[in-house]
């Protein structure tokens, strides 16, 4: 069922917001995070994201300046962790980032600002140790720490530290133009620049009014999907390499850079940076379509034909099948989102929840799912994805055949505050977009990788040492994406 657009922002007192939001996912509302901003003099906000299929409700809390939240103070922040478990790493970070201090937190330790010497210890027992794990690992990985608690092969606790990824990229945004603002959303998050470009985007063209032409919406299906099947490769490339094969590691390497070099050749860059304006688009398609779409036909084939193959090969599922299990309860549970979630039988996707650029015109389109919820469902997700998003690019290229040049409507800029969306390779985005006197006031993303990551450590239930490959590589997430 597709879900409203509407966005509804309401102010509640900081003491309230936790039991407010509480009471809300009691009544089916799914939670979506929490951002804060610290804007000075004025003091600063803490925003709580709240979705249905009646659309998207903001609660804001305000927290004037130099208020201290603390339980003696006036200006309580209750912890919304206990009844919201989702909410554990938000309340962590708007902790480390803003001072704004959520009592009775079941776990507030430093999330982004500090490492391993401040994270607790879990599990106790004869026999137990700690295996610090990163952020310098052998092979190309983004820097993360894992604490590994174990006896010696089973891992009953997990610790993630996120905090050498950390670039401040909230606080860049404050006072940039609306161009600038856009070239920061596109370096959010590297992997997933198309999909963070349009929700920042979708965001200002709701405050401004504007309507972004057919033709222009069609391009930016193409280059999102390119993102999605780019991201989704590399995500075979990781559970390939951990299982030995490779023959299917050297293929899918070869195909992820084909798939790189045709966006390029698309608009001449390897990530689709520089499309994705407000308004419309810039730098469309370079070359013929009639060129280019036996290019990619070309390449759908290989992909999905080298993709299922992996997947008939008994060694690389049996060390899939069963691994990293997130059953359909625990993952609604704790507000699972993206190929994570639909691996677990929840079919949540924004592209037909609540569509945006011209997803309804070139589909229909059905969210892909298993009900294993293991390390083999959430690759089994990802190769119907690849599918779709092929036959999406391909309807999506004719459509845009003959386009040159930039393709927008004139776009004026409004003071306002609104909410976009996308569908990004790891799952649901939110960006919140503040303008004020025609510049950029604050720009909060909720990011998919933010959201899952905190995830991770729930599905080690009996998998030992040697499933670790497996499972990380099969969350796909980006440590960057986590750690603004």
């Amino acid at each position: 069922m597709t879900h409203s657009d509407r966005i509804e922002f309401s102010q509640v007192r900081a003491g309230d917001l936790a039991r407010a939001v509480a009471t809300r996912v009691e009544h089916g509302m799914r939670f979506g995070g929490l951002v804060a901003s610290a804007e000075q003099p004025a003091g600063g906000g803490v925003y709580a994201l709240l979705l249905d299929q009646d659309g998207i409700q903001v609660l804001v809390a305000h927290i004037p300046p130099g208020s201290s939240t603390s339980a003696n103070s006036g200006m309580s922040l209750p912890s919304l962790t206990r009844s919201v478990p989702a909410a554990e790493w938000y309340e962590r970070k708007i902790h480390d980032m803003h001072g704004f201090a959520p009592d009775g937190h079941p776990h507030l330790y430093p999330l982004i600002t500090a490492g391993a010497a401040s994270a607790p210890s879990y599990v106790s027992g004869e026999g137990m140790f700690t295996i610090p794990y990163g952020p310098v690992r052998s092979g190309v990985f983004e820097a993360v720490e894992y604490l590994l608690e174990t006896p010696g092969e089973e891992i009953p606790s997990l610790d993630v530290g996120i905090h050498p990824k950390h670039r401040g990229i909230e606080s860049r945004f404050v006072g940039a133009t609306i161009p600038d603002g856009v070239l920061l959303a596109e370096r959010i998050e590297g992997v997933a620049s198309v999909a963070h470009a349009m929700a920042f985007c979708q965001a200002v063209e709701r405050i401004c009014a504007a309507h972004v032409p057919l033709k222009a919406a069609h391009l930016r299906v193409l280059h999102a999907e390119l993102e999605r099947i780019a991201n989704h490769l590399d995500v075979a490339i990781g559970l390939s390499e951990a299982a030995g094969l490779s023959v299917a590691n050297a293929r899918f390497g070869i195909h992820k850079e084909r798939v790189m070099r045709f966006r390029a050749q698309l608009c001449g860059n390897r990530f689709g940076r520089g499309v994705v304006i407000p308004g419309g688009v810039e730098h469309p398609v370079s070359s013929s379509a009639s060129g280019l779409l036996p290019v990619l036909q070309g390449l759908a084939h290989d992909v999905l034909s080298d993709t299922e193959a992996a997947l008939g090969t008994p060694s690389f599922v049996d060390r899939l099948r069963g691994t990293g299990v997130l059953d359909t309860g625990t993952a609604k549970y704790l507000g699972s989102i993206g190929p994570i979630a639909r691996a677990s039988g929840i079919a949540e996707d924004v592209r037909v929840d609540r569509p945006y650029a011209s997803y309804e015109e070139l589909g229909p389109l059905r969210p892909a799912t298993r009900d294993s919820g293991d390390a083999l469902g959430r690759m089994e997700v990802r190769y119907d994805e690849l599918d779709v998003s092929f036959k999406l690019a391909a309807k999506a290229l004719g459509e845009v055949a003959g386009l040159s040049g930039s393709h927008l409507e004139h776009l004026e800029v409004h003071d306002g505050r609104s909410i976009g969306w996308a569908e990004g390779p790891h799952g649901e985005i939110l960006t919140l977009v503040d303008i004020e006197a025609g510049r950029v006031k604050s720009v909060l993303p909720r990011t998919a990788s933010f959201h899952n990551l905190s995830i991770l450590p729930r599905v080690f239930r009996g998998d030992i040492l040697t499933d670790f490959a497996f499972i990380e590589a099969s969350f796909g997430l980006s440590i960057a994406g986590a750690s603004l």
